[in-house]
């Protein structure tokens, strides 16, 4: 009779969506330290072009949940589609794998691998992310919906347990240097233990998730949608979506239209211009479903509310794997307690540090529901975005007076992943959370899709920041060693030659300082400071803006 009576405080399918995500995110995480690196090293491309690369990737990654989520609720499920994007994300680190083992003999080739080897990921991790996050909601009765912020959280620090790892094997095997010399053959070694992990999750998924993966009533889920059950709704929701034909013409004719308007008139790259018109263009054909009630569609617009301000959040968070790296490799003393940190593993305490706190931030929201103080999901979502402003505030006014060749300590990048982790916790699983509480089941993920696309277009705006980078200590000094002074060019002091031009050129140096919206960026302070006003701008009218949102929730918390 007990047995029957006492429930565990989370059912055990949510540890093995935990795990299969660990593992994921091993693979994700663990590639994304050294691809920058790898490109700029081995297949000798700039770092400008870099950033490009690893903001149209993470776009584009972000970008196609929206076809897996598409596919998964009309035809193949959500567990087909995790199985399928696991498989697809593993072949793809085995192809960059293959690239890092022939860049040295074969660099054209190296090349094209990369390039195919991205866009296989891209596609898996499409198949893979929306699916695996449409069944944490599914876990739980629907009396137990208030439960879904702290399980998330939980989830989230699986996410990044898997993370840490990544960022911990990953640069110690791939990114080794050695007296100062980096050693680029051994991209390839992280490469393939990305490619392994992302291969026990997969199989782990797929030998427990029929007996785990099930809703309160036993019955699995995320199987063939055209065997869902209809107590699986809310009570007179509709089980099916209902586009027109008309709405699907506007739809496309939409998506070409703003892809022309973000490529010509904003000047934005080809990838990030599909990003941002397929976002736009999605978020309106859902809203034009005729099944959809006023509720519903209330619902559905907080969603789009909350993932434009979230575009903020993620390109400040996502410099983590350009400039910040970058800025680590060239003017940071990574010297930690007598240890001298590879560059791509400063990133590894943004892991540790979700790893640490996500317990305590899903008993912090435990305890402010029980007293009834608990922020609504927007409110949180906002402190995030001030936090992270708040991190770059700090970090902006510690390189202020490096200049060319001052080095910044380590620890300042540590407090930055530091205060940027409690932002993360504060925006991240709540939003993945405010998603499956707001969604009609018959749009659950392709709504993650949506959602992801806010990350989508915050990773193409992040690549688009990353460019900005200005000058930092190695340029300076390769240019001394040439006899250039790259200062007294860039402050229009100084007239470079043709020679000079050529030689800068030769070693991917710019002649010129970055510009953003017009303004030109001097130095690190006002590269960081670009950062500071956007995230500060994004959390004060989202908080704004709480009162209304909570109204439009209809109730939901």
């Amino acid at each position: 009779m007990i047995e029957q009576t006492i429930k565990p405080r989370h059912p055990k399918g949510l540890w093995v969506l935990f795990g299969t995500e660990m593992w994921e995110r091993f693979n994700f995480y663990g590639m994304r330290t050294i691809l920058t690196l790898f490109i700029v090293n081995a297949l000798m491309m700039s770092k400008e072009q870099s950033s490009i690369i690893y903001g149209g990737f993470l776009g584009l990654c972000y970008l196609t949940p929206m076809l897996g989520g598409f596919i998964a609720d009309r035809f193949l499920g959500n567990r087909l589609c995790i199985m399928l994007g696991g498989l697809m994300m593993a072949v793809g680190q085995m192809l960059l794998f293959f690239s890092a083992s022939i860049f040295s003999s074969d660099l054209e080739l190296a090349k094209t691998l990369l390039y195919v080897a991205l866009g296989i990921i891209i596609f898996g991790n499409g198949f893979f992310k929306p699916n695996i996050s449409s069944m944490v909601s599914s876990l739980y009765p629907k009396e137990e919906k208030n439960k879904l912020d702290t399980a998330f959280t939980i989830f989230y620090m699986g996410i990044n347990i898997g993370a840490f790892l990544g960022q911990l094997i990953c640069p110690l095997i791939g990114d080794v240097v050695v007296n100062g010399v980096r050693d680029i053959h051994a991209f390839k070694w992280g490469y393939l233990a990305a490619s392994i992990a992302m291969l026990i999750g997969t199989t782990t998924f797929f030998f427990l998730k029929d007996k785990y993966v099930v809703n309160p009533e036993g019955r699995p889920i995320g199987g063939l949608p055209s065997k869902n059950d209809a107590s699986d709704y809310e009570e007179g929701e509709a089980q099916k979506a209902s586009f027109s034909n008309t709405s699907l013409i506007i739809a496309s004719v939409s998506f070409i239209v703003l892809g022309l308007v973000f490529h010509y008139i904003f000047g934005q790259n080809i990838i990030y211009s599909i990003i941002y018109g397929s976002g736009l263009t999605l978020a309106g054909l859902i809203i034009s479903d005729g099944s959809i009630t006023k509720i519903e569609r209330d619902r559905i617009l907080v969603i789009y509310i909350v993932s434009f301000f979230i575009i903020f959040f993620w390109a400040a968070f996502e410099q983590a794997g350009s400039s910040l790296t970058f800025i680590a490799d060239n003017q940071t003393d990574r010297n930690f307690f007598g240890w001298n940190m590879p560059p791509s593993m400063v990133q590894i305490f943004n892991g540790i540090f979700v790893v640490a706190f996500a317990i305590p931030f899903s008993i912090l929201w435990d305890k402010l529901r029980a007293k009834g103080k608990e922020p609504i999901s927007p409110a949180k979502q906002a402190m995030g975005l001030a936090l992270i402003a708040l991190s770059y505030f700090i970090i902006a006014y510690n390189v202020k007076d490096l200049g060319n060749t001052g080095l910044l300590a380590v620890k300042w990048l540590i407090l930055l992943y530091l205060i940027q982790t409690f932002g993360e916790l504060c925006l991240s699983p709540i939003g993945l959370s405010l998603v499956g509480k707001l969604a009609p089941k018959r749009f659950s993920s392709l709504l993650y899709g949506v959602f992801f696309l806010s990350n989508a277009s915050g990773y193409a705006l992040a690549g688009t920041l990353g460019s900005i980078l200005p000058a930092t200590g190695e340029q300076f000094t390769e240019s001394t060693k040439m006899g250039i002074n790259l200062q007294g060019i860039l402050d229009k002091k100084i007239v470079p030659t043709a020679d000079q031009i050529r030689l800068l050129t030769e070693k991917k140096i710019s002649a010129v300082n970055p510009s953003f919206a017009g303004v030109e960026i001097h130095n690190l302070f006002q590269f960081f400071m670009v950062f500071v006003v956007l995230c500060g701008i994004a959390s004060i009218v989202l908080f704004a803006l709480t009162p209304l949102l909570k109204k439009m929730m209809h109730g939901i918390k």
